[in-house]
């Protein structure tokens, strides 16, 4: 796989992964630790969500946009769906990633591309509340309240590293708002979450 495919893959993981869950807690100006947030994410069972992304490409004045919604099924169930500026389907089930794009289908073993099997496990990690499994893959500094909070993840995997610098999670309680992507090289993309109601009432 070319390095450019790469790199638009760890980012449609990322994006794919992380999804706002309706909260209902009313935030607290409690400083949270890592245990606490990943007890509350491991309440999340499903949920989906708008996003828009911007993607800030080196040499190309204007960021690339992007929208569409997410989807999360625990255990191990992702797809991002773009709808615009073009349709795609990024789906991940087990250790197996399905791409469509343009009619074309594309099935690839997440472990034949070891740092982005590195980066799922991660997100899986977050996602289920599991702090060992984020662990393993990353260095996690989470700083902030219910009412915001920062989750930074430095990958630990040589091979992440070359492609990936880090990634910054914001939220608040157990509702994601934002992730930021930022690459080697100076490359980001940051996209914004919404929660549709529909899922949100589908976790009480």
């Amino acid at each position: 796989m070319h390095q450019p495919e790469r790199r638009t893959l760890l980012g449609c993981l990322v994006f794919g992964a992380a999804l706002p869950l309706h909260a209902r807690a009313r935030a607290q100006a409690v400083e949270l630790d890592l245990k606490t947030l990943m007890q509350r994410m491991a309440q999340r069972k499903s949920g989906r969500a708008r996003f828009t992304e911007e993607r800030f490409v080196s040499g190309i004045d204007s960021p690339l946009l992007a929208s569409g919604t997410l989807s999360f099924d625990a255990p191990d169930h992702f797809e991002r769906q773009t709808l615009q500026p073009l349709k795609e389907t990024l789906q991940i089930q087990g250790r197996t990633l399905l791409l469509r794009r343009s009619g074309r289908t594309r099935q690839m073993d997440m472990d034949a591309i070891p740092e982005l099997g590195a980066l799922l496990e991660a997100l899986r990690g977050t996602l289920t509340g599991d702090a060992a499994l984020l662990q393993k893959h990353f260095r996690t500094r989470l700083s902030g309240t219910d009412a915001k909070w920062v989750l930074l993840l430095l990958p630990r995997d040589a091979r992440l590293q070359q492609q990936l610098s880090q990634i910054e999670i914001v939220g608040r309680a157990i509702d994601v708002h934002s992730i930021e992507l930022q690459m080697r090289g100076g490359d980001r993309s940051l996209m914004l979450l919404e929660p549709m109601a529909a899922a949100a009432e589908a976790t009480r």
